[in-house]
C-alpha cells in the first residue's frame, strides 16, 4: 500500500534517515524542517500521514499538531509524533493535541511500518466518506456540524483477563463519560456486540483460553462490527502480536502497565473517530434520501423513478413478465394556486400524494414526477390491471374533501394515462424507460383534452382506448 508521508524534523540527519527507510518501502515522502514549513506544505501536498518531531525550535510539535487539527484542510490527516521523550505525560499531551500515536526514538522499523499501514488504511476510509459527503453537498444538501462529537454516553466492551484491571479501566473510561462492560470470552463478546450497540472494543492480548487475534479478525469480517474500533491491551513483549493485530485491522494499542490518562485519551480518540464516521454515514444516507425524495410529498422524485424503472425493465428480460405505468395530473391545479394561494396548492398535492400511496400495492412505486404530475410504476401488472387501479384512484381522489380555507370545499380530480410494457419490448432499458413514460404521458394529455377527470389507456402502439 503506497501513500504520501510528510516527515517533519529540524535535524537533517533524522529527516534523511526516515526518508530513506520510508522510500525503501515505496512510500512517497516529502520533508519539512520546521513547524511553519509543515503547516504551509501539508494543505497543499495533502499527505496521507505526518511523522512529526516533538522537539523543534520556535514552534514545537505539539503546537504544529494542534494547528493541523484545527485546519479543516488537514484535520483528517493522521499524525504520529516522534520523540526522544518517553514519559507518559508527553504522550498524553500529544494525544490531547490530536496526535494518533507516539513513536520513541530510535524508531523501530517494524513498529513504524505497522503504524503507517494501520493509519493509512484509516485515512483512506475517511477520505472515501469525505468524498461522498462532498459529492452529496453538490446537490445542495448541507452536512452535519463539523464540531468534534462528544463521547459522553458511549459504550465500550472489554475482553479483559484480570477483574481488578477491568475495574481500573472502567474508572478511567468513566472519567470521559464512557460506560464499560466486561465479557469473559470471544463468543460472549460477539453475542453482546450483536445484541447492543457499542463504540469501542478493548481486547486483552493475554487471553489464554482462545486466540485474541482470531477475535480481532472476526470483528473485521462481520458486517455489524467491521467499523468497530479495536484497542489492544498488550505486554511489553507483545510486539509481534501487535504487528499482526494491526495487519488484521486493530486501530490502536496501549502497553502495560496501563496509564489511566493515556487509556482515557486513546479510547476517547478512537470513539470520536467512530462517531465522526457514523455522522458522515448518516449525512450520506440523509443526503441520498433528499436527492431521491420529493420534500413536499415525501414520495420518490423523478430521478429515483427513472433509475428504479430501468432496473425493473432489466429484470423483465427472459421472464415473460410485464409492468405498467400511470401518469397522473391534478386537474385545474393553477386555479387552486390562483384562488387560494400556494400554501393551499401544496396542501392539495400532499392530499393527492397520500391518497395515491394509500390506494396502490405496497410494492408499487409512487413518485412526484414534477409540478402537479405524479407517476405510479406497477411491476408485474398488465395494462388491464393498471386500468382498474387507475380508475379506483380517480374515484378515491374525486371523493376527497379538500378544504383550502375554513368553510370552503374545493373539488379535487385527476386525469390519468396508462401504458404497459412486456418483456418482448424491454431489450434496451434506457429506450424502454423513455418509451413507456412517453406513452403514458401521451395518454394522460389525451385524457385532459377529452375533458379531464378520466382515465385513458394505451393498449397497443398508437392505440388509445378509454378504461372501463
Amino acid at each position: 500500500m503506497s501513500a504520501r508521508i510528510l516527515v517533519v524534523d529540524d535535524v537533517p540527519s533524522n529527516v534523511k534517515l526516515l526518508e530513506a527507510r520510508l522510500a525503501a518501502e515505496y512510500y512517497e515522502v516529502r520533508t519539512a524542517q520546521s513547524g511553519p514549513a509543515a503547516l504551509e506544505l501539508a494543505p497543499v501536498w495533502a499527505p496521507d500521514l505526518i511523522l512529526l518531531d516533538v522537539m523543534m525550535p520556535g514552534m514545537d510539535g505539539f503546537e504544529v499538531c494542534e494547528r493541523l487539527k484545527a485546519d479543516p484542510a488537514t484535520e483528517h490527516i493522521p499524525i504520529v509524533m516522534v520523540t526522544a521523550l518517553g514519559e507518559s505525560a508527553e504522550r498524553i499531551r500529544g494525544l490531547e493535541a490530536g496526535a494518533d500515536d507516539f513513536l520513541t526514538k530510535p524508531v523501530d522499523d517494524e513498529t513504524l511500518f505497522a503504524r503507517v499501514r494501520s493509519l493509512v488504511r484509516l485515512k483512506r476510509l475517511l477520505d472515501e466518506w469525505r468524498l461522498r459527503a462532498e459529492t452529496t453537498s453538490q446537490l445542495g444538501v448541507r452536512a452535519g456540524p463539523e464540531t468534534a462529537p462528544s463521547v459522553r454516553g458511549s459504550r465500550a466492551l472489554a475482553l479483559v483477563v484480570d477483574a481488578i484491571e477491568w475495574e481500573r479501566i472502567g474508572a478511567a473510561l468513566a472519567a470521559e463519560g464512557i460506560a464499560c462492560d466486561r465479557v469473559a470470552g470471544g463468543l460472549e463478546a460477539m453475542a453482546r456486540l450483536a445484541a447492543a450497540p457499542y463504540d469501542l472494543v478493548l481486547l486483552d492480548l493475554r487471553l489464554a483460553s482462545e486466540d485474541p487475534l482470531r477475535l480481532a479478525s472476526r470483528l473485521r469480517a462481520e458486517e455489524a462490527t467491521r467499523e468497530m474500533p479495536v484497542l489492544l491491551l498488550a505486554e511489553p513483549d507483545h510486539r509481534q502480536l501487535l504487528f499482526r493485530g494491526f495487519d488484521l485491522g486493530a486501530n490502536d494499542y496501549i502497553v502495560r502497565p496501563l496509564d489511566a490518562n493515556e487509556l482515557r485519551v486513546r479510547a476517547r480518540n478512537q470513539i470520536r473517530r467512530k462517531l465522526y464516521q457514523d455522522r458522515m454515514r448518516a449525512d450520506l444516507a440523509y443526503s441520498i434520501s433528499l436527492a431521491l425524495t420529493d420534500p413536499l410529498t415525501g414520495l420518490h422524485n423523478q430521478r429515483y423513478l427513472r433509475g428504479h424503472l430501468r432496473s425493473l425493465i432489466a429484470s423483465l428480460r427472459g421472464t415473460g413478465g410485464s409492468l405498467a405505468a400511470m401518469m397522473l395530473d391534478v386537474d385545474h391545479f393553477k386555479a387552486i394556486n390562483d384562488r387560494f394561494g400556494h400554501a393551499a396548492g401544496d396542501a392539495a398535492l400532499q392530499a393527492v400524494a397520500t391518497c395515491i400511496r394509500n390506494h396502490v400495492r405496497l410494492f408499487d412505486t409512487v413518485a412526484r414526477y414534477g409540478g402537479e404530475e405524479f407517476a405510479v410504476i406497477m411491476p408485474g401488472a398488465s395494462v388491464a390491471d393498471a386500468a382498474v387501479a387507475a380508475e379506483r384512484l380517480r374515484r378515491e381522489i374525486a371523493g376527497l374533501r379538500f378544504e383550502p380555507v375554513d368553510g370552503v370545499v374545493h373539488p379535487l380530480t385527476i386525469s390519468i394515462g396508462v401504458a404497459g410494457l412486456t418483456a418482448a419490448a424491454a431489450s434496451d432499458e434506457t429506450s424502454a424507460v423513455e418509451h413507456i413514460l412517453r406513452r403514458a404521458d401521451e395518454a394522460l394529455y389525451r385524457a385532459k383534452r377529452q375533458g379531464r377527470n378520466r382515465v385513458v389507456v394505451v393498449e397497443g402502439e398508437g392505440e388509445v382506448v378509454p378504461a372501463l
